[in-house]
């Protein structure tokens, strides 16, 4: 495939996925983490996945998803979570090992190629299907590995509902930044509002929908401005390349701090990209 799934990396000779997997942006998926898994969990939970469940997370990166997944199956349930970046990986076995989890493992592969075992409860990603180049047919495959009836979640974003007000120029300046490089890179920064004819598309039954965000302002202003300024250090070398922005633009050295000064000094409420999740059930055999 031209992209890879979640946070690998794309086959030779073929992109790779846009934000990489160095130390940084391992690091800062932890942060994202902080502040979208709360989404995510009730995004889950409203799917249906309960504890004792075995569930397959796609495009598992740093094992964010997967260990939020754990959670919730509890130790009676286990989690497979599958990506091809093995530096990933490495992070995600480091984690496991550290706390001493029993009840998720972590393979290396594509989850549309790979087989396994028996088949799994559930099937569950997060910030994934955006950067498949046939969403449609990833999602066809992930669900072969779920059994009938099992339920199928995906969290995706959607950008195009960012704002502020009063308007903070430096936030949304990032934010089309990170679209425009997204769409150049021909990822869909709108992933999240096209899951619905996806599901339907791949087969499966319509789904049921649900959308928050990050708003406010203040501390959680600040938070939300430092998740994009994040995003913003990690893709700055693909944003050139891609013809987006340039460093001298950006005034990375700057960034965070112009960002937290339009929300304290500014008074700026920040609405961030649509968290968008859809859900349904497997309807195969």
């Amino acid at each position: 495939m031209a992209r890879p799934t979640g946070n690998g990396s794309g086959a030779a000779g073929t992109p790779a996925y846009v934000l990489g997997h160095s130390p940084r942006e391992l690091e800062r998926l932890g942060t994202q983490a902080r502040l979208i898994d709360p989404i995510t969990r009730r995004f889950f939970l409203e799917a249906g996945i309960v504890p004792g469940m075995r569930v397959l997370d796609v495009g598992s990166g740093a094992g964010h998803t997967a260990f939020l997944a754990a959670e919730l199956v509890g130790d009676a349930g286990e989690v497979v979570g599958v990506d091809r970046a093995p530096d990933a990986l490495a992070t995600a076995r480091a984690r496991v090992t550290a706390h001493s989890l029993r009840n998720v493992s972590f393979l290396e592969g594509d989850p549309a190629a790979l087989s396994f075992d028996r088949p799994f409860d559930a099937a569950v990603g997060r910030y994934v299907l955006m950067f498949q180049p046939d969403p449609i047919a990833m999602l066809r495959k992930v669900a072969v590995h779920v059994k009938r009836g099992g339920p199928i979640v995906f969290h995706e974003p959607d950008w195009g509902g960012v704002r502020s007000l009063p308007p903070a120029p430096v936030y949304e300046h990032c934010c089309r930044w990170i679209v425009q490089t997204l769409e150049v890179l021909g990822n869909d920064a709108r992933m999240g509002l096209h899951l619905y004819p996806t599901f339907v598309a791949a087969g499966l039954p319509p789904p049921t929908m649900g959308l928050e965000t990050l708003v406010g302002g203040g501390k959680q202003g600040v938070d939300a401005a430092v998740m994009i300024a994040d995003i913003i250090e990690i893709m700055l070398p693909a944003m050139e390349r891609a013809g987006v922005t340039s460093a001298a633009e950006v005034r990375l050295e700057t960034l965070k701090e112009r960002m937290t000064r339009e929300v304290l000094d500014g008074g700026s409420v920040l609405v961030g990209r649509s968290e968008i999740g859809a859900w349904s059930v497997n309807g195969g055999r």
